[in-house]
Formats: C-alpha cells, sequence, structure tokens
C-alpha cells in the first residue's frame, strides 16, 4: 500500500530568515497589510524616540503646562476667610483694620519711629475704660484711648 503524501517543505539553511515574516503582526496591521494601507501611527513608532508633541525645548516651558500650573495652584489653596471684627460700646464703633491704623498713628508720630520699622503688633481692648492697651514688635509696651 503506497499513500501519497506531499513532502513537507523545509525552510533552505543556506539563506538568512527573512525578518518580515518573523515578526508577529497584530490583526489590524495584517488586515491593513492586505489592503494597502500604512501600517497604524502606533508600529510607525521608532523605539526610544519621543513623540514631536513630547519634545521640550531647554528652559521654556509649554504654554499648556503653564495653564495647568496655574489651575493646579488655585484648586490646592483653600478660600481665605473674610474676617472683620467690630468692637462697640457707648456708641462708637471699630474694627481691627482701624485699631491697627491708630496704633500705627501712635509708632509715628508720639513714638518717632519709622513706619517700616512697625513689624507686628497685638492690641488689647478695654472699651468700659475706653483705652487700647498695645504692644509693638514684642518690645514698646503702651496705650491710647478711643
Amino acid at each position: 500500500m503506497a499513500e501519497n503524501k506531499k513532502p513537507v517543505e523545509q525552510p533552505e539553511t543556506g539563506k538568512a530568515a527573512d525578518t518580515k515574516t518573523a515578526t508577529a503582526e497584530t490583526p489590524a496591521a495584517s488586515a491593513a497589510k492586505e489592503n494597502g494601507a500604512k501600517k497604524p501611527a502606533t508600529e510607525r513608532k521608532k523605539p526610544g524616540r519621543k513623540p514631536a508633541a513630547e519634545k521640550k525645548k531647554p528652559g521654556r516651558k509649554p504654554a499648556a503646562a503653564k495653564k495647568e500650573t496655574a489651575a493646579k495652584t488655585t484648586t490646592t489653596r483653600k478660600a481665605a476667610v473674610k474676617e472683620t471684627v467690630h468692637v462697640q460700646f457707648s456708641g462708637k464703633t471699630y474694627t481691627t483694620e482701624d485699631l491697627v491704623k491708630i496704633a500705627k498713628d501712635v509708632w509715628k508720630y508720639d513714638l518717632k519711629r519709622k513706619v517700616g520699622d512697625f513689624k507686628a503688633v497685638e492690641l488689647y481692648v478695654k472699651p468700659e475704660e475706653s483705652v487700647v492697651y498695645y504692644v509693638i514688635n514684642g518690645e514698646e509696651k503702651g496705650q491710647f484711648n478711643i
């Protein structure tokens, strides 16, 4: 009994293997190749190179990155709470800004000091005496009438 078998084709050992057939192709790439289309952009990239959009110029940020940075800083900061304290007594009203301004005037005109040297102030209001006690820069103590 003779069997009719086709001989199995063996690749020749003298020729180098074809690199195009040795690489694995995705189904989309093989279908595109059959239709005569180019390879998808993801397969055309050369290894080790960044796409043109990701390249950076030395010393300069892209405009889009600057906008993102500004947006990040505004979202990370908490909204500052606006505080206003009013002291009312004997038909008079003073805010903390008013009292600090008076303390600066005392520093400048009464104590003959430079406004630039005015760094910090602590105020103690005693409405029953109509007096404000102050400590300026942690050293200078005094009082003024309101």
